[in-house]
């Protein structure tokens, strides 16, 4: 008999907002998981291309930026630093230029393929929570958890206006746009759109706190690990 189980891959998607990093840090931390990021991935790619004044409209330019780039993720118990080209970039790239930059870069077919490689690279071991908006579906199709963390595009609104704190109606109104736009981008790009994958398990979390949805996922990943665990026994 088997003392340890399996090591999983559980793929984390849903539109922004929804909560899928808190989520995905919190997984990673209570089933000792390392937690990749493929946002911070894409948003390391966009603060190179910022600094280097790269046309975020040309694929060739940014697919030829990715391949001279080093994206790594390190796993702490704060969380993942994540270094580009060996420089410590965490706090920098979640700033809203370079979010900004990540969505649009994120669209170009030959940057995704790039960046799924990698991803795939970080993953084969096991043993990872990953999310974003095409794990379960291009990323790791064979994912042994594939959940889809959703909420009212309203909802998510109002958890982005309130987690940058903005008081000015306009600026609020602004937030709620700029979500709107990307849900929008998201879903209707050509390549590996934001869709759920056919067995992803659906988690809406409009009427939910934090703690309610870790809860509801926590039970489906211990789920997963005891049919894992009485598998190999």
């Amino acid at each position: 008999m088997s003392a340890n189980p399996r090591k999983l891959v559980i793929a984390i998607d849903g539109p922004a907002g929804a909560g899928k990093s808190t989520v995905a840090a919190r997984l990673a931390r209570k089933f000792g998981y390392v937690n990749l990021e493929s946002g911070a991935m894409y948003r390391a790619l966009g603060l190179k291309a910022i600094e280097y004044g790269t046309d975020h409209a040309c694929e060739s330019a940014l697919v030829d930026l990715a391949k001279r780039s080093r994206i790594e993720l390190i796993p702490t118990l704060e969380g993942n630093r994540v270094l580009l080209d060996g420089r410590d970039v965490s706090t920098r790239i979640r700033e809203r230029d370079v979010t900004d930059a990540a969505s649009v870069i994120s669209v170009h077919p030959r940057v995704r393929e790039l960046m799924v490689q990698l991803q795939r690279q970080m993953g084969e071991q096991g043993g990872v929570i990953m999310e974003g908006r095409d794990i379960g579906t291009v990323v790791f199709p064979y994912a042994d958890v594939k959940i889809f963390l959703d909420a009212d595009q309203s909802v998510r609104a109002e958890r982005r206006i309130a987690q940058v704190n903005a008081k000015d109606p306009e600026q609020a109104a602004k937030l709620a746009r700029d979500m709107q736009e990307r849900d929008r981008r998201d879903s209707n790009r050509a390549t590996s759109p934001l869709i759920a994958a056919p067995d992803a398990i659906h988690v809406d979390s409009s009427k939910l706190n934090i703690e309610q949805v870790i809860a509801e996922i926590e039970n489906i990943v211990s789920a997963r690990l005891s049919a894992s665990k009485t598998t190999v026994s």
